[in-house]
C-alpha cells in the first residue's frame, strides 16, 4: 500500500480559497448569531450558493448521476472552511452522510435521490441519532404495508430535510418525503443552534424501498460522517487559535500586548501543537476514505478519538483568553464552543472511538 498523502494539492487549496471567499461574503458572525435567534436556523441562501453556485453538494456523487465525481479529500477541505465559519448549512448531514448511504444502496430509487441531492435542491437526512457512531446500534421503525411508523430522536438537520432516509425493523432502508402525510418533524432543544436536532415521528408515512439491507449503508454513512467531521473540527479549532492570537496581540495590559506574557505563549503553543496533530489525523482519515483503504476504520477511529478533545480545548481557550468579551452573546466564541461540544458526541464520542480502535488493533482491555 502507498503511504497516505497528508498534504493539500493545488486544486484543494484553490477549492479552499473559493469556499472561504464565499463564506466571507455570505456567512459573517453577526448573521449566524441572528439566525440562531430566529425560527429558521439554516441559511437557505448560503446553501444555494454552495450547491447551485459551486456544485459542492454533489462532490461525492459520480458525474453520471449529476455530481462532481470528487473524493473525500475535497469534501474534507470544504468542511474545514464550513467549520471555520460555523456555517448553518446541512452539508455534513446531506452531502456526506445521506449521500454515502444512498451510494451504498444501488437501486434505481437511490440513484434518482442521489441526483436530487447532488443538485442541492433536495436535502436529505439519515434518521439515525447524531450520537450514533459507526457500528453502534441504532433505532429502527416499523414497516407495515408500505408505510412506516415510529419515533426517532436526535436527528440532525431533519428540520431542513426534504427527504428522510429511514431504517426499518425489517432490515430495509426507506425514503420518506418529509412533507408527506404521517410525518412530523419537531425541533428539540439543541446546544448547537447552527446544527439543530429534531424528533421525527412517523405515523403510517408512505415509504419507498432503497435497499433491503440497511446495515452496510448506515455503517458506511456513519463512518464517512465520523471521518469527515474531524475536518470540520479542525477548521473550528484553527479559527479559535487564529482569532485568539490576533486578539491577544491587540489587547494590552500594563502597556504591553497580553500575548507577550509567557504563560499565555505556552498555552497557545501547546494548542497549536494539538491542532497540527489534528490536521494530520484529519488528512489521514480523509485520504483513507478517498482511497478505500483497508485501514480506513482505524484512520477514522484514531482521528475522532484525537480531534474531539482538541476542538473543545481550542474553543474553551478562545472563550477564556478573550476575557470578558468572550463571554458575551455578541462575540462568536460561544458558537464555536457549542459546536465543538456538540461535535464531541456526534458520530460517536472519543471514548467510543478509542474502544473501537482497541478492537481493530487487537488491544484487549486489562
Amino acid at each position: 500500500m502507498s503511504a497516505p498523502d497528508l498534504l493539500y494539492s493545488e486544486e484543494e487549496e484553490a477549492l479552499r480559497a473559493a469556499v472561504r471567499d464565499l463564506l466571507a461574503d455570505h456567512c459573517d458572525a453577526p448573521g449566524v448569531i441572528a439566525r440562531t435567534e430566529s425560527d429558521r436556523p439554516h441559511d437557505p441562501e448560503l446553501w444555494k450558493a454552495l450547491s447551485d453556485g459551486m456544485g459542492l453538494a454533489g462532490l461525492l456523487v459520480p458525474e453520471a448521476q449529476g455530481g462532481q465525481g470528487a473524493t473525500h479529500r475535497e469534501v474534507a477541505v470544504v468542511l474545514e472552511e464550513l467549520g471555520r465559519a460555523v456555517a448553518p448549512v446541512p452539508y455534513l448531514t446531506s452531502a456526506v452522510v445521506a449521500t454515502e448511504a444512498l451510494l451504498a444502496c444501488g437501486s434505481d430509487e437511490a440513484a434518482e435521490l442521489l441526483t436530487a441531492l447532488a443538485s442541492g435542491r433536495t436535502i436529505g437526512a439519515l434518521t439515525v441519532a447524531l450520537s450514533a457512531g459507526p457500528g453502534a446500534p441504532y433505532k429502527s421503525v416499523r414497516h407495515e404495508g408500505g408505510a412506516l411508523s415510529g419515533e426517532l430522536t436526535g436527528i440532525a438537520d431533519a428540520v431542513a430535510a426534504d427527504v428522510l432516509l429511514v431504517p426499518a425493523e425489517d432490515g430495509g432502508l426507506y425514503a420518506v418525503d418529509a412533507g408527506a402525510d404521517g410525518v412530523t418533524v419537531a425541533p428539540q432543544v439543541s446546544l448547537d443552534l447552527t446544527r439543530p436536532v429534531a424528533t421525527v415521528t412517523l405515523d403510517g408515512a408512505p415509504a419507498r424501498l432503497l435497499t433491503p439491507d440497511a446495515g452496510p449503508a448506515v455503517r458506511r454513512a456513519l463512518r464517512a460522517g465520523a471521518g469527515l467531521l474531524v475536518s470540520e473540527q479542525l477548521g473550528l479549532a484553527d479559527w479559535c487559535l487564529t482569532e485568539t492570537v490576533r486578539y491577544l496581540k491587540e489587547r494590552k495590559q500594563f502597556n504591553r500586548p497580553v500575548g507577550g506574557f509567557q504563560a499565555l505563549k505556552h498555552r497557545l503553543a501547546a494548542l497549536w501543537q494539538e491542532i497540527v496533530g489534528t490536521r494530520a489525523a484529519a488528512r489521514n482519515a480523509a485520504d483513507a476514505l478517498a482511497a478505500g483503504s483497508p485501514d480506513a476504520d482505524v484512520a477514522v477511529a484514531v482521528a475522532q478519538a484525537y480531534a474531539s478533545p482538541v476542538a473543545v480545548h481550542a474553543a474553551e481557550e478562545a472563550v477564556q483568553l478573550h476575557g470578558g468579551i468572550g463571554m458575551t452573546w455578541e462575540h462568536p466564541a460561544h458558537l464555536y464552543l457549542k459546536r465543538a461540544k456538540a461535535d464531541s458526541i456526534a458520530y460517536g464520542t472519543a471514548g467510543a472511538h478509542r474502544g473501537t480502535l482497541a478492537g481493530l488493533v487487537d488491544l484487549q482491555a486489562p
